[in-house]
């Protein structure tokens, strides 16, 4: 393979083992089967999830065969990597709502018409005590307990189920069962994707090559994104709310971001990067760029540039949108028998809060407008018809009239 087509396929790696692995994979001169593991454990998608998803799609463009791998075994435990206690399992209901959601967004990333699904029940729900013997018997305790989270739960005397011990090694039977050439994941799945190359040995199949992808952090810029931590831009955003998202992300991160999220040419981000280290590029126009490129993979070519626009109507021109969603005054947003309506609590019953006291805190932080003038007083109450018609703004990018 070309060292242009190569370099495609490993840009944003950060890790390829063993090193030169993929390429002798390449060299047998067929379409590879790359596996990438997921448990439905939520249904929401974001751009985190889609750092490896979108390396999957690479390895589709290149010829090779995607071989999604949807853990609705393996899913009932949930993977404890990174995990300080043993999980709850979910129920079979849980899996498969999540499952199809999953599937619906990964097809915003991958070509799902040529990509091989498969279940990993398929194999290991017929597993019979044996045939759990035999795989068991191929991995060592001592061998797990090499894993940092593992260990540091073992030190701490909190307690490890035998059933998280065999997750490794039932993820580890996914890649026996689909003979994969190469697994993906992200570097929190690191010892996962080893254990498959011990077990394949085990079964007496070639070990997979193991390609990791960085986690990408959350638009606070610290954590990695996660629904947990609110920093998160799921896929399924609108084009406004994931533009206006992208933007709070801090300038460190731009570069990451064009080549992890948007997927910019790696050899466009390094030169975007030199740009910016040297003055001749802004950062703000790159986090721009990179934030209608992101708009436009997961909606439609332009969906970046006309989510710009709006974003530049309410935050440069400080006006409101030219199309406000409208909502009605609920009843129950009444504070009293009065029928006067306290701002905090129509906040929350209309969603633009998650509770009465975050809408207060929203309030003494001068993040509430109506019709533009700030509301700074969290205790006063409306009526009903002073309220009418009015916009409420939360925030810089939430916009209702009201009913």
């Amino acid at each position: 393979m070309a060292s242009s087509a190569l370099s495609r396929l490993v840009a944003g790696a950060a890790d390829v083992i063993p090193k030169d692995g993929l390429q002798e994979k390449l060299a047998l001169d067929r379409p590879l089967r790359v596996k990438l593991g997921i448990d439905p454990s939520r249904p929401d998608l974001h751009l985190g999830h889609a750092v490896v998803l979108r390396k999957l799609r690479h390895f589709q463009d290149a010829g090779h065969v995607a071989v999604l791998i949807v853990g609705d075994f393996t899913g009932r435990v949930g993977d404890p990597s990174g995990q300080s206690e043993t999980r709850p399992f979910l129920t079979e209901e849980e899996i498969e709502e999540n499952a199809a959601t999953y599937l619906e967004q990964a097809g915003k990333v991958l070509d799902m018409s040529s990509a091989e699904v498969r279940r990993n029940s398929e194999w290991l729900a017929g597993m019979g005590m044996a045939d759990v013997l035999r795989l068991t018997s191929a991995y060592t305790v001592a061998r797990m307990l090499e894993r940092d989270d593992f260990r540091k739960r073992y030190e701490e005397g909190k307690p490890i189920s035998v059933v998280e011990f065999l997750y490794p090694l039932m993820q580890a039977m996914d890649s026996v069962a689909v003979r994969a050439d190469l697994e993906l994941g992200g570097t929190d799945q690191t010892f996962n994707l080893l254990v498959g190359r011990d077990i394949q040995r085990a079964y007496g199949e070639e070990p997979q090559v193991v390609l990791t992808m960085p986690l990408l952090e959350g638009i606070d810029g610290q954590r990695k994104m996660s629904k947990s931590f609110d920093n998160w831009v799921a896929l399924t955003d609108p084009p406004d709310e994931m533009f206006g998202k992208l933007m709070r992300i801090p300038d460190h991160l731009i570069t990451k971001y064009l080549l992890l999220a948007a997927d910019l040419d790696p050899s466009e981000v390094a030169r975007i990067e030199s740009g910016m280290a040297d003055g001749s590029r802004k950062p703000v126009e790159e986090k721009r760029r990179m934030a209608r490129a992101v708009a436009d993979l997961y909606h439609a070519p332009g969906a970046g540039a006309e989510a710009e626009k709006r974003f530049d109507r309410v935050h440069r021109e400080r006006q409101a949108p030219v199309q406000i969603e409208e909502a009605e005054i609920p009843p129950e947003a009444s504070k009293g028998t009065d029928g006067l309506i306290w701002l905090p609590q129509l906040m929350a019953t209309l969603g633009l809060a998650p509770s009465n006291s975050a809408a207060r805190r929203l309030i003494e932080q001068g993040g509430v407008r109506l019709d533009g003038e700030p509301v700074t007083d969290p205790a006063a109450e409306y009526p009903v018809a002073e309220l009418k018609g009015k916009v409420l703004q939360v925030s810089r990018r939430r916009f209702l009239r009201l009913r």
